[in-house]
């Protein structure tokens, strides 16, 4: 044991409380401390009854004894060593007592960490040196009062000011020949800070009971001209000659930045930094009250997970700063879209859930999910962008879906994940059955995370043909999943799972380098040569290492850009109209070519849609699935087929199935088509065998683990 180190004695039962104090004492580099550990009562006298503690830890609740009743048994034993009591918020009344009587502070249980701890324990044993030095060397104190940073004020026997060092003169506002002679409670004036009553003289309490007594942790005193600080302070005896008391010395100090400080430590260990919401600890006991007091009113409690719809990319693409801002404009939309009595909580991350307290239908509960979309929907003007941010929210009611704080979150979680997967920027109630598709999606997420490892995606491919001629026009390449247990899974399992945990940008990749590795095959192979189309995700879109590894893939595999589609969304497109202007450039300047997928689904303007350097529309598959059926449709398509025209792009119609729909298209001159009708996907071995030749000994039938992973 180091023999400069503070010995400290830690009286408590609790064994992660004294963990935490060992690691939090152990971690200054400067004024050490050597912790020494009992459990109870009996222990701790004996190992104060040794000597050579410099303080003690004292937990008031122990195998052997309890309440104050322990406080006055080890202050009793070691009345030089000062006692900070360990208290929890239920031993409140306990632990002030304990001041009272003599503990130089107490310690919420819950406050205790490696910074501020330390201090305060240093603090105590230098206030603690400070007094020692009053009754061992009085005739030492003047110069020594005079120099220290806390306040020391003196009275005698009767209660009159007898001395003032500088820094009481500049607390109280008397100068000390002015306090000289008056009345303790005219110079030094203390209330309550709670009641705003006058507190108890401590000068005459600790004369009259000839022991060191303390003010009440709450003490302001007020100065000469009414400025208030909070303070906190020792008061002793002094004694004469002859051992009696001849009156009473106070060391005090404003505290007033401590308890500010203390207050905001408090109210960060319960609220997110960023936002200022309740966080997880503050949000559970909130519902915790909720849930017994509609138990009590016999009403419903309503609990809305909320996460944002493809958030990262924000972060991605425009950095933490922004993805913050966005944050921040959230909780506040969301706080304004809630009751008074209703909690918005931040979890984490993009997360946030929203406690509807004394609900009295689940409807109430869906109204208030529509009404927190229709906050969210307007456009957040952040940093010169326009961001549209949607939400998936997922609802469970009490006591329908549980009895307890930790069963609702959970059930609401699971339902949050079901409105993702049932197109996002949606609500879904909990269901039972929810709990099954739940674990079979968080097993589908821990084999997706190692499927691109094992190599176990497969491409396949869907011609797209000429309406006029008949000819193979391209191909779209679609990834499969070859599931060890499932089978072949399409790309609807996988997908929203690995944007969710952030794999879709190496997954892309591995498509994209796999399908322009394939075309330049198949032109190798003396086929004729055809474009392939890949689809981008928002999350690769805006990544910023995006041109740069399409660059490398076609380098790497030596594929004329030409021959190489991307195929983007509009609502991709429409995210960051600057930025994308600038991505599609490079991509045409590049020679690679760009279609807009499922057109007439999202919310392009026409004049963007004029701007943007574009190759093709792709007229999404459920308009001209009712094409034939529905006028509604048919003018859709047809219209979209005309701008199209316009623009002079490409039109290719999706989901083409029947002779009936063919003739329909062909009559509005639409250029190309994909679909059933002309063939599902395939592997590449196949596809090939549509262009027209069998394959050669370069593209022969390869195992699914044999497939190249980025």
């Amino acid at each position: 044991m180091d023999g400069n180190a503070h010995r400290v004695l830690l009286i408590g039962n609790d064994p992660v409380t004294a963990a935490t104090i060992r690691a939090a004492l152990a971690a200054p580099a400067e004024n050490p401390y050597a912790t020494l550990w009992v459990r109870d009562l009996r222990a701790g006298l004996a190992r104060v009854s040794k000597g050579g503690i410099d303080a003690i830890l004292l937990d008031l609740s122990l195998p052997d004894s309890q309440g104050i009743a322990t406080f006055d048994d080890i202050f009793l034993a070691a009345r030089r060593v000062p006692i900070l009591v360990l208290t929890s918020r239920d031993e409140e009344d306990n632990a002030r007592q304990a001041v009272q009587r003599g503990a130089k502070d107490r310690v919420l249980k819950e406050h205790i960490d490696r910074y501020s701890f330390p201090l305060i324990l240093r603090h105590v044993l230098e206030r603690t040196a400070v007094d020692n030095a009053l009754f061992a060397e009085r005739e030492r104190a003047q110069v020594m009062l005079n120099s220290i940073g806390d306040g020391v004020i003196s009275t005698d026997m009767d209660g009159k000011v007898a001395y003032l060092n500088p820094v009481a003169e500049r607390m109280t506002g008397w100068s000390r020949a002015e306090a000289f002679g008056r009345m303790f409670a005219e110079v030094f004036r203390i209330i309550d800070g709670d009641t705003r009553r006058t507190a108890p003289d401590p000068m005459k309490l600790a004369a009259q009971r000839d022991d060191t007594v303390g003010l009440a942790v709450n003490s302001v005193l007020i100065r000469r001209d009414g400025l208030e600080s909070a303070i906190e302070d020792s008061v002793a005896p002094i004694h004469g000659q002859d051992g009696r008391v001849t009156g009473a010395v106070m060391v005090f100090r404003d505290v007033s930045e401590a308890r500010v400080l203390e207050l905001k430590l408090s109210h960060l260990a319960l609220h997110d930094s960023l936002t200022g919401l309740p966080n997880r600890m503050l949000l559970n006991d909130r519902l915790n009250q909720a849930i017994a007091l509609a138990r009590r009113h016999r009403k419903k409690v309503a609990v809305l997970f909320l996460d944002l719809d493809r958030f990262k990319h924000v972060n991605d693409s425009l950095g933490h700063a922004i993805g913050d801002k966005v944050l921040e404009g959230v909780a506040k939309r969301l706080v304004a879209a809630v009751r008074g009595s209703d909690t918005v909580s931040r979890q984490g991350g993009d997360e946030f859930v929203v406690v509807l307290s004394e609900v009295e239908h689940a409807r109430n509960a869906a109204r208030h999910a529509e009404k927190i979309h229709a906050a969210l929907s307007p456009p957040h003007a952040i940093a010169q962008h326009d961001l549209h941010i949607d939400v998936s929210i997922g609802m469970s009611i009490f006591p329908d879906d549980g009895q307890d704080a930790g069963t609702l979150l959970k059930c609401a979680d699971i339902a949050m994940y079901h409105a993702k997967e049932n197109g996002r920027n949606t609500y879904q109630f909990f269901k039972p059955d929810m709990n099954a598709r739940a674990a079979e999606r968080q097993s589908l997420e821990a084999r997706l995370s190692r499927a691109l490892e094992q190599r176990e995606f497969v491409l396949h491919y869907q011609v797209r043909k000429n309406l006029g001629t008949g000819a193979i026009s391209g191909a779209e390449a679609l990834i499969r999943w070859v599931h060890p247990v499932r089978g072949l899974l399409p790309p609807a399992h996988l997908v929203p799972i690995a944007e969710d945990c952030g794999l879709i940008v190496p997954i892309g990749q591995w498509v994209l380098r796999e399908a322009c590795r394939q075309a330049q095959a198949w032109q190798t192979a003396g086929l004729p040569p055809v474009p392939v189309a890949v689809n981008i995700s928002s999350l690769e879109f805006r990544h910023k290492d995006f041109l740069a590894s399409v660059r490398a893939i076609l380098a790497e595999t030596r594929l004329q850009p030409r021959y190489l589609e991307l195929e983007v969304t509009e609502s991709i497109l429409m995210q960051d109209v600057e930025s994308t202007v600038a991505v599609l450039q490079v991509l045409r300047s590049m020679g690679v070519r760009v279609a807009v997928d499922d057109f007439g689904t999202g919310y392009s303007g026409l004049n963007y849609l004029r701007e943007f350097p574009i190759d093709a529309l792709k007229i999404d598959q459920k308009f001209v699935h009712k094409s034939t059926v529905n006028p509604n449709d048919a003018a859709i398509v047809s219209a979209a087929i005309s701008l199209g025209r316009s623009l002079r792009q490409r039109v290719v119609a999706e989901g083409v199935e029947t002779r009936e729909q063919l003739a329909f298209l062909k009559t509005r001159f639409c250029d190309e088509g994909q679909g059933y009708y002309f063939g599902r996907p395939v592997v590449a071995e196949e596809f090939a065998e549509l262009l027209g030749a069998p394959l050669r000994p370069p593209l022969a039938s390869r195992p699914v683990s044999a497939l190249g992973a980025s």
